[in-house]
């Protein structure tokens, strides 16, 4: 295991060059299970294994549309393309495929974290009903081709932090993944959030998602209050400062703000952030050992949800955490780092900042 991590990421990836961009950490290496197949297999045999597309993995799904050819360009400046007109066959990272769901739009695949965390619903799978889907695999690396193929998908489409790679797309197998579908990429870092909340909009449009319907309507007004009430509620309490973090057995690892988009945004609205300092090439982290946590005072601090970092639970062992005064005033709040860009996911997560900052008093 590298000492230094060669991603963003605080845990390591597979492999050092495997996925050398993205900030949220994969599962441990202990968790992690590389690609079972397509190395072993040419794509023309992966292909005849997987015969017509008719195992029950493939039910439920529509096929191509009337027309011309449908095409989208993404944040890599590439055009997806599909013939036939709007694909319908659609594999998603889980929390893309869970900002479609909320323009209804349905996946007939996933890949990324989706299992339960802690005996609850894993925060990034969104609405989308899991028994009604195919899964890829849940830990980086665990991208099932022969699953892919035997879906035969029409788009693929993931984040990228930042392009040009997808996020959860193993490197080692993306040539024989992208040969197989056209796919799309949506950035999710060094921008601000109202980006990927735009673009995912647009994408829900392309694929037929009704933007007008009462429920996506009534989410864009939710989250537009939301973002003016924590503008007001940023202004009126300024001094506060928030620290956004993830944690491991043996780092505290301090987000560099604007290389995360909803930090980035809520920048803009007037939060005060500790700024972490870069503690790699990539950008996204600074890492502390445990015995330096204190290095930075702060009024409230938010804690990263996933599957991956430490809970509050496991955080109170650690002497320096249990010492941090937003800690021992309880001025904590979860950062869904890796919330679906949908104006019905965040708003929500906009209403929780306003309302830890209201009740947040200074503590330096």
């Amino acid at each position: 295991m590298p000492t230094s991590p060669p991603s963003p990421s605080p845990f390591p990836s597979p492999t050092p060059s495997s996925h050398p961009s993205p900030p949220p950490p994969p599962s441990r290496l202990s968790r992690r299970r590389l690609l079972a197949t397509g190395g072993a297999l040419g794509l023309g045999a992966l292909l005849a294994a997987c015969g017509d597309g008719s195992s029950n993995e493939d039910s439920g799904a529509g096929g191509k549309g009337d027309g011309g050819a449908w095409t989208f360009e993404d944040d890599r400046g590439k055009t997806a393309e599909v013939e036939g007109g709007r694909p319908k066959r659609i594999v998603a990272y889980i929390s893309a495929a869970a900002a479609l769901h909320d323009y209804g739009i349905e996946c007939v695949g996933v890949f990324g974290p989706s299992k339960p965390v802690r005996g609850k619903p894993n925060p990034q799978v969104g609405g989308v009903d899991l028994d009604k889907v195919t899964s890829l695999g849940s830990a980086f690396g665990e991208f099932s081709l022969e699953r892919y193929a035997k879906l035969r998908p029409e788009l693929l489409i993931s984040n990228m932090f930042p392009p040009p790679n997808l996020w959860f797309v193993p490197d080692e197998s993306k040539k024989k993944i992208y040969e197989l579908a056209p796919s799309i990429g949506i950035k999710g870092s060094n921008t601000s959030l109202l980006d990927p909340l735009r673009r995912y909009e647009q994408l829900a449009k392309a694929l037929g998602g009704d933007l007008s319907s009462d429920k996506v309507t009534a989410a864009k007004k939710r989250f537009e209050k939301a973002e003016k009430r924590l503008r007001e509620v940023a202004k009126k309490r300024r001094g506060i400062k928030v620290l956004a973090m993830t944690g491991d057995g043996d780092n505290m690892y301090v987000a560099v703000p604007d290389s995360y988009c909803d930090l980035n945004y809520f920048k803009d609205l007037g939060v005060e952030f500790v700024e972490g300092k870069k503690s790699d090439k990539w950008g996204f982290w600074e890492f502390l050992s445990w015995e330096k946590a204190d290095k930075y005072p702060a009024d409230l601090i938010m804690i990263d949800n996933r599957e991956q970092a430490l809970t509050p639970a496991e955080l109170a062992k650690k002497p320096t955490w249990r010492r941090l005064p937003a800690v021992k005033a309880g001025q904590t709040l979860t950062w869904s780092m890796e919330e679906r860009y949908s104006y019905a996911g965040y708003a929500p997560r906009l209403e929780a900042l306003a309302t830890a900052l209201e009740k947040a008093d200074k503590l330096r």
